[in-house]
């Protein structure tokens, strides 16, 4: 029995520190719980969160506005964001960087980037021969690339963030325009690393509207397909998305609404910011025009003027787009020349005519991707700041033929909500109701590669081949396969963008580079080598297109297929028992089973899928020999028959994002065939159909970046290291201006305290000039050498100067304490001296309380007043500079021992079970003592318990009269609160056993007073007097 004893004892101890570990995860994760997104648009962004308690809330920045501008200002040693550097934008224009976006991905001949410099001309770009991209020079020290500017910002949502739901956040989901190709998007996904935040998703800022539009209509959508177009024109772009919603079917909730893209269009440089710009460049020259003679300097050549006339037009556009005319009016807008010019929404709408032109476009775009008319669509909803200016809604109606446009939609947060609502789906720790989103891709993507084919005789020649990997306007997420069938060596294949021809020849340049990567297989020759004996079914590629749309090659694997059999030997019984119970948890393997395992993926031979609208979840495979695609330079050979020895052609095989699984191991992969198969009876042992074992082989991959080359890992490494330190700094600059303001504050209400009469009373001149001296000398210190001074420093002379006053303050608030506390402890003795002399009132035969317990209360009734007497009369001789005697801390400690005294008594009362009396001879109870006298029997008059809690207040005094009905709970509260005893046997304590003296005063009012800790140890002391 011992010897079990022992055995069991790690056991316990081990569950006891599974269990610890997993609570302090759990603990853990509490902490971390909160998610975010970032709606992060040209000119403002919005950043909202979930946690617990706080579903779906835009973040208030410092300034308590609900969008953020997208500025930042870099300076020697300090940063600006949001509000702060859009303020600096006119005093140092060079450093303060927006629409910074624009240059995501752009390599230096980008036609973007040279836009950039012309709207821009204050900034001074660099170029990194590395990566053929630009990056901001702020000065010879100071340089940062456009992912390092937007890595800054980031850090600043997730602060505040952090600041608005008091915890810290890491999970994100940031939204990015819908036309941004893999460059563009790899840029923002390396921001966030550098600024340390998981990015949850990469969502089109389209998707994310569509979503929070459909999440808060989850009722209005049905089994019918409505179509939605939503039009969301910002500041720097301008898309529109056409949107399909139904409730479909899905495999683990039932039917459950859909959202999917069905159409986008767009254009990149159609926006508000262009409306600013050209309202610049009018006002300027307006402002020159007025100074015309002067032989003044072109106020273009003047960067910060320039600022300030963009600010002016931001101003000037949004009034416009409510009044017919407005006055633009600056001061000192150069060489202190005031400027002031009227413009009217004429001259406005004039002036970007061509724009206004350029508004229908985006919608024949989305029409035309959907295949789709404009009598399909049900309604138009605006999205976007720019929607707001009336010339685009007129336009855009006369453009979509509808009676009136949408504006059932918050247009500058949709996006917002939408994103942090996929964060919540995304993240683990919050359960949503599910919402099917099927976003589309805009950009094709193929896989191009090249092979020797005999044409002739004797003669070869190399053809050209291009399959199409993830078609226009296709759902992603989504994983496929490619399989090269006709390589024994090593070779390369490309991948590369599909057909642009929807887009411009500008809108082409400003795509950039039409090739992403090439890829060089290493090792398919020596896979041949090591399965000589097998068939050959391929070399597979695996690609995968993540929620974010961001395109990877997982893994490229070399499979070959044999034909095995089975040993006709009879397994053990063990053997049997472990197969069996393999089979029912699908872990299942059998003996033939190699060094690096089998694929347990059966493919299927379909049509060609090329040009289709890829579904996912469905599985097709092309084959070489099937019709070409429209891409292919030359005709493919005859198909051959399905299960040739060495079958020819490329396959390619799409499978949905979820069912198939992350890349995996050789060694990982388990067989196929008929392993998971329960065992077979004695008469199929004996002779077993051979069955086909496939064999994975990894083939090295090295991928060429063609587009634009990501940041090496040390590069990374170092940036996100230079960003670290800078916030570091900021939050040292932070706390040294906090401890400097904290000091100057000190000094500055200390000097107003010295001439108020409270504080000239309790101390002497020499006191006073004594203190008004140190505070002049160190803000003396503060003004002059302040500047330079450590925090450190500052919070030293901070704690001098308060030690200085200490006592001048001690002696004020003391003072002030005096009349409350003093009161309160007198209400407390009258109180507690009733309550004592109603106990020694009751009658022998109903007394609950024994002689020690009220002796000892009326000692320390006693001994308070004594002390409260003597303090008071000692005080009274000191001086009032003097260190008092009598400390409010004192009388509190007084106060909570006789109420602790009390607050037993009560209940004692309280719990107190009535004795039974004495019968007579005829079954009456005996009646009251003949002796007893007329007030004794009036005494025993119970009254109706409102007239006794009016008596028991009105005896107490306004101060009780005007708190809350004191009621005691327990047993039989309803006779009485103790038990019947007080209301009817005991009527002298009636009145104070409804009396709750904690209640008296707030001093009184601390929390389970009556549980104190030391009520135990007076508890048992009392009890040692009983029993002597």
């Amino acid at each position: 029995m011992a010897a079990t004893v022992r055995r069991q004892r790690p056991r316990r101890l081990a569950c006891w520190a599974l269990m610890t570990v997993l609570l302090a995860d759990l603990l853990a994760l509490s902490d971390t719980l909160a998610v975010m997104s970032v709606d992060l648009g040209s000119e403002s962004m919005k950043v909202a969160i979930v946690k617990p308690g706080v579903p779906m809330e835009i973040v208030l920045n410092k300034e308590s506005r609900r969008k953020t501008p997208v500025t930042v200002t870099l300076k020697e040693n300090e940063r600006f964001f949001g509000d702060s550097a859009a303020s600096m934008a006119i005093k140092n224009p060079k450093a303060t960087l927006r629409y910074f976006q624009h240059l995501l991905g752009k390599q230096e001949n980008n036609p973007h980037v040279a836009l950039y410099k012309a709207r821009f001309p204050e900034h001074e770009l660099g170029f990194d021969p590395q990566r053929q991209t630009v990056y901001f020079q702020i000065s010879p020290q100071l340089q940062f690339s456009p992912e390092e500017v937007l890595s800054m910002l980031l850090n600043y949502s997730r602060s505040l963030a952090e600041d608005f739901a008091e915890q810290p956040i890491k999970d994100a989901v940031i939204t990015v325009p819908a036309f941004f190709n893999q460059a563009e998007r790899r840029a923002v996904l390396q921001a966030a690393r550098m600024a340390g935040l998981k990015v949850l998703q990469l969502i089109n800022d389209n998707t994310a509207t569509a979503l929070s539009y459909g999440v808060f209509r989850r009722k209005d959508i049905n089994s019918t397909a409505q179509n939605i177009m939503f039009y969301d024109m910002g500041s720097g772009s301008t898309v529109c998305t056409i949107v399909t919603y139904q409730t479909v079917k899905t495999k683990d909730a039932g039917m459950q609404p859909q959202l999917q893209i069905r159409g986008v269009g767009f254009d990149r440089t159609l926006g508000g910011l262009e409306m600013e710009l050209r309202l610049r460049e009018h006002l300027a020259g307006l402002f020159n025009e007025q100074r015309k003679g002067q032989r003044a300097k072109d106020v273009r050549e003047n960067p910060r003027a320039m600022a300030k006339l963009l600010r002016e037009a931001n101003r000037l556009k949004t009034v416009l787009s409510a009044n017919a005319d407005h006055v633009a009016q600056i001061e000192g807008l150069m060489d202190d020349v005031d400027f002031k010019a009227k413009v009217t929404r004429a001259e406005f709408e004039e002036l970007c005519a061509d724009l206004f032109e350029r508004v229908p476009g985006p919608v024949q775009q989305a029409l035309q991707s959907a295949e789709m008319k404009l009598d399909e669509i049900e309604q138009v909803i605006l999205v976007g700041g720019a929607t707001r200016v009336p010339k685009v809604q007129e336009v855009l109606l006369k453009a979509v033929g509808k009676e009136e446009l949408g504006k059932n939609i918050n247009a500058d947060e949709a996006a917002a909500m939408g994103a942090v609502y996929q964060a919540a789906a995304l993240s683990k720790a919050f359960k949503v109701k599910p919402f099917v989103v099927r976003d589309a891709v805009i950009y094709p993507i193929l896989v191009e590669f090249t092979r020797e084919v005999e044409e002739e005789t004797g003669v070869r020649s190399l053809k050209h081949n291009k399959r199409v990997l993830f078609s226009r306007m296709g759902p992603y997420p989504q994983r496929k396969v490619i399989t090269f069938n006709r390589y024994s060596h090593d070779f390369n294949f490309h991948i590369n963008y599909g057909d642009l021809g929807f887009l411009g020849p500008e809108d082409l340049r400003i795509f950039g580079s039409q090739n992403l990567t090439t890829v060089k297989l290493k090792g398919v020759g020596e896979s041949f080598k090591k399965y000589p004996d097998y068939e050959s079914k391929g070399i597979k590629a695996h690609f995968n297109l993540d929620e974010s749309g961001v395109l990877s090659l997982d893994r490229v694997e070399s499979v070959f297929e044999t034909l095995v059999e089975d040993s006709p030997e009879e397994e053990s019984t063990l053997t049997k028992l472990g197969n069996t119970i393999s089979s029912l948890f699908g872990g299942g393997s059998t003996p033939d089973t190699k060094e690096n395992g089998t694929d347990t993926v059966q493919e299927e031979e379909e049509g060609p899928v090329e040009g289709s609208k890829d579904e996912p979840g469905e599985q097709a495979e092309l084959k070489e020999e099937a019709e070409a695609p429209a891409e292919d330079t030359s005709s493919p050979p005859p198909p051959e028959a399905k299960g040739a020895a060495a079958p020819e052609g490329e396959k390619a095989t799409e499978k949905d994002g979820g069912d198939k699984p992350e890349a995996q191991k050789p060694s990982e992969k388990g067989e196929a065939g008929s392993e998971g198969a329960p065992p077979a009876p004695e008469e199929e042992k004996k002779q077993k159909p051979a069955r086909k074992q496939r064999m994975v082989e990894e083939i090295g991959v090295e991928l060429v970046i063609l587009d634009l080359p990501d940041l090496p890992e040390d590069q990374l490494a170092r940036s996100a290291q230079k960003l670290q330190d800078l916030t570091l700094r900021d939050l040292q600059k932070q706390e040294r201006e906090k401890a400097a303001n904290s000091l100057e504050a000190f000094i500055f209400e200390t000097q107003d305290k010295l001439y108020q009469p409270e504080y000239q009373e309790v101390s002497t001149e020499e006191q006073r000039e004594d203190i008004s001296g140190k505070l002049s000398a160190t803000s003396t210190w503060l003004e002059d050498e302040g500047f330079g001074a450590t925090t450190a420093m500052l919070k030293e002379k901070l704690a001098e100067l308060r030690k200085l006053c200490h006592g001048l303050f001690f002696r004020v608030e003391e003072r002030k304490k005096w009349p409350e506390r003093l009161s309160a402890l007198d209400n407390l003795l009258n109180h507690s001296s009733m309550f004592l002399k109603g106990a020694r009132l009751i009658p022998e035969m109903d007394q609950i309380f024994t002689e020690v317990e009220m002796t000892t209360l009326e000692k320390i009734i006693n001994e308070t007043w004594a002390w409260k007497n003597a303090t008071v009369a000692e005080q009274a001789k000191l001086s009032a500079t003097e260190k008092p005697v009598l400390l409010s801390k004192d009388i509190e400690a007084k106060m909570a021992a006789l109420d602790r005294e009390v607050q037993y008594l009560l209940n004692k009362a309280k719990f107190a079970k009535p004795r039974p009396r004495p019968r007579d001879k005829n079954g009456t109870r005996a009646e009251a003592p003949l002796n007893a006298s007329a007030s004794d029997q009036s005494e025993k008059v119970i009254p109706p318990p409102g007239e006794a809690r009016g008596l028991v207040q009105a005896s107490l005094g306004p101060e009780a009269a005007d708190s809350e009905p004191l009621e005691l709970g327990g047993p039989a509260a309803g006779e009485g609160g103790c038990g019947g005893l007080c209301w009817g046997a005991v009527p002298a304590l009636s009145w104070a056993c409804s009396l709750r003296l904690t209640s008296l005063h707030p001093l009184l009012s601390s929390p389970n007073s009556s549980q104190n800790p030391n009520r135990r140890n007076t508890r048992n002391s009392r009890q040692d007097r009983r029993e002597l």
